[in-house]
């Protein structure tokens, strides 16, 4: 039976809701959070933030050793660069500082994310080397966005949408003139790949060659453990050699044997 025409039928019927459904589709993409997310921070820093004294810079991709490195939002002001990480996120929310990775669960379903603090001690690292800073310069700020939930405490430099504003503001102390700032600001914004599709396309090659690589190491993709050889005790691979973290049962990631 040819469907042809019924789906053409169909398709000029009901034409205008395929752009809704695409929409729909687009909201709900992570893309698509992520800018929501950091477009939050934008609007809360040009909003509550004097412009004289701190300087927003956004969206920032730099070149390193092993690729690109890309940085949601630097803050450089008087008192110290503020780096930060957002994540648009919800559910509930386990970590703490010390471990590799952190949990969100929503309802019965767990996963797992890269410790954003980690995540971000290489752009922090990444913009002392490249500025000539002391550490006690360059402030590490997570941003959660979305309905989500700490469950376990967390320190004070990872907040919840616009709570990170107090977090900015209680830092008092002048670390930096004002020719400082503008030298720091002239520096990232000379030193930054131009921001583009191209820029962000050949930054996301990057990040998977360094999980490739990383998978391809003796150390678990999931919690950086150690991989160590195992033989499976039953079912189909009964007698089969496998990679297994060392983690285990806490970690249970495994990998044919090479």
């Amino acid at each position: 039976m040819d469907f042809s025409p019924i789906l053409i039928n169909f398709l000029t019927s009901f034409w205008y809701f395929i752009p809704l459904f695409i929409l729909i589709a687009l909201f709900k993409s992570p893309w698509f959070k992520g800018i929501f997310g950091e477009a939050q921070v934008n609007l809360a820093a040009k909003l509550f933030l004097n412009k004289s004294d701190y300087h927003l810079i956004k969206n920032v991709t730099l070149p390193t050793e092993d690729g690109t490195t890309q940085i949601d939002h630097i803050i450089a002001s008087k008192y110290g660069l503020f780096v930060i990480e957002t994540k648009n996120m919800k559910g509930w929310i386990f970590g703490s500082p010390s471990q590799k990775t952190w949990t969100q669960k929503i309802y019965r379903h767990t996963s797992k994310f890269q410790n954003p603090l980690h995540q971000n001690y290489k752009h922090t690292k990444t913009l002392q080397s490249c500025l000539g800073l002391p550490e006690d310069v360059v402030f590490s700020l997570i941003v959660f966005v979305g309905d989500s939930t700490f469950k376990t405490e967390m320190p004070e430099n990872v907040t919840y949408a616009w709570g990170y504003l107090r977090f900015i503001k209680s830092k008092k102390n002048v670390l930096l003139t004002n020719d400082e700032v503008s030298r720091i600001v002239r520096l990232i914004e000379g030193g930054r790949l131009t921001p583009s599709f191209e820029t962000q396309r050949q930054h996301v090659k990057n990040v998977k060659s360094r999980l490739e690589n990383k998978e391809n190491s003796n150390l678990c993709p999931k919690c950086g453990s150690e991989l160590v050889l195992r033989i499976a005790k039953k079912g189909t691979n009964k007698g089969n050699e496998f990679m297994a973290c060392s983690g285990f049962p806490k970690c249970r990631y495994a990998k044919n044997a090479l």
